[in-house]
């Protein structure tokens, strides 16, 4: 059992930037692959960001070049840097870890809102 929680979530003007944190316990998250996904009202969840075990990163082409998943192992983190937020960007954000099919854990989530 993998048990995450999202922090970080604020209102940011657009243009601003924010960095999420996603706190895991229970076990080491190092074998999981680590996403972050993202919902907005009355919107499917989509994947925003992902990272491998092995650290390979992939992003959805709305955040491309604005926004930055990482982890530390050695501290059971999963982070994402959002710069340039817009309003589209405005969701829950949630932590996501996997390993293989049958360990699938989510967070509450986190709000992120971008007015101004």
């Amino acid at each position: 059992q993998v048990q995450l929680v999202e922090s970080g979530g604020t209102l940011v003007q657009p243009g601003g930037s924010l960095k999420l944190s996603c706190a895991a316990s229970g076990n080491n998250i190092d074998i999981y692959t680590m996403e972050w996904y993202r919902q907005a009202p009355g919107k499917q969840r989509e994947l925003v960001a992902g990272i491998s075990s092995g650290g390979i990163t992939n992003y959805a082409d709305s955040v491309k070049g604005r926004f930055t998943i990482s982890r530390d192992n050695a501290k059971n983190m999963l982070y994402l840097q959002m710069n340039s937020l817009n309003l589209e960007d405005t969701a829950v954000y949630l932590c996501h870890a996997s390993f293989g099919l049958t360990r699938d854990y989510w967070g509450q989530g986190t709000q992120v809102t971008v007015s101004s």
